[in-house]
């Protein structure tokens, strides 16, 4: 028996050993980091200022690979098979990590057992607005109206499970509300039709809808975070508009496939927390809308599986399916 148990010692041993060199090794060739969505999305312009400051730190490319389609799935699906080595990473978001496996009949992967999480980048919060035909300039206006005229009005979504499409379907529950969605390929085309009047309303990236704003084009709302955003400082968050357990942020984070060698997974933990200190990556995602929220791999593990205890009620209660 002590032969046994000292011959698993040594084992165990010799696999710390092994993981740890491979830590002080790393990275040894170039990273692929993979995007769920299409280039010049939110989630692609996130990567992609990250990658290139990761590639400065860590002395080797860390290249943005887009695998973009079924609500970010397919790309997930990918990174989760893949070798858990670290050299194979995923910017994962809400969409992929907390919404469309409930969504979709079968996405292919676990969103927590099959990956760990290594660092939230950014969160920021969303921004509702209307065309500025529609007779409302708050919140409680757009709700008066809304009930007024069930099931007449519409709201633009980037697609079922996006979050233009969930943040909505969350208000609607919170203030009762029947309005329907209307659902686009991206945000950029259901932006479209919003300023044009073809649909009414739309919940999405501030940075987005800004310029829309700006214009005078779209009508801010509310915002969907628990602070108002440095952005739009006048306009009031949907918390102190009359919802107060309000709040919806996006978010994007970096995980990696299960079975990562811990070692690994905190320098990159690391690696990214010192480059959100950089002044030009701050002041790029502050551009952005997006919020810098330093957290370790464990928080984030934990948010994710919050996460999906939040979405995956939503989508059980409201019947809502991708098919």
């Amino acid at each position: 028996m002590w032969r046994i148990r000292f011959f698993c010692g040594a084992v165990l041993a010799l696999f710390v050993q092994a993981a740890a060199q491979a830590a002080d090794d790393y990275p040894a060739k170039p990273i692929n980091l993979v995007v769920g969505f299409t280039a010049g999305g939110p989630t692609d312009s996130a990567a992609r200022i990250l990658a290139q400051q990761l590639g400065r730190q860590l002395g080797q490319s860390v290249v943005v690979q887009t695998r973009a389609g079924a609500g970010g799935s397919i790309g997930a699906n990918y990174v989760a098979k893949s070798d858990p080595d670290g050299y194979t990473l995923y910017l994962a978001v809400q969409t992929t990590h907390a919404v469309a496996p409930y969504l979709y009949p079968d996405v292919g992967y676990d969103p927590i057992k099959d990956f760990t999480g290594i660092v939230r980048v950014v969160h920021n919060p969303l921004l509702m607005v209307v065309n500025p035909e529609v007779p409302a300039n708050n919140l409680s206006e757009l709700v008066a109206y809304l009930k007024a005229n069930p099931g007449k009005v519409n709201f633009a979504t980037g697609g079922i499970g996006s979050s233009p499409h969930m943040s909505m379907e969350l208000f609607k529950k919170a203030a009762g509300l029947d309005i329907m969605p209307v659902h686009y390929k991206g945000d950029a085309a259901a932006q479209v039709d919003l300023l044009s009047g073809r649909v009414s309303v739309m919940m999405s990236s501030i940075s987005g809808l800004l310029a829309g704003v700006q214009d005078g084009k779209l009508r801010p709302i509310a915002v969907s975070g628990r602070t108002r955003s440095p952005l739009l400082p006048d306009v009031p968050t949907i918390a102190e508009s009359g919802y107060p357990d309000f709040e919806v942020i996006t978010w994007f984070g970096l995980v990696a496939p299960a079975g990562t060698p811990q070692p690994v997974i905190d320098r990159l933990n690391h690696e990214v927390l010192a480059a959100l200190k950089v002044p030009a990556v701050r002041q790029q995602y502050t551009k952005m809308g997006f919020e810098i929220v330093p957290n370790s791999s464990a928080e984030f593990t934990r948010f994710i599986a919050d996460e999906n205890v939040k979405w995956s009620g939503l989508i059980k209660e409201l019947n809502l399916s991708a098919e």
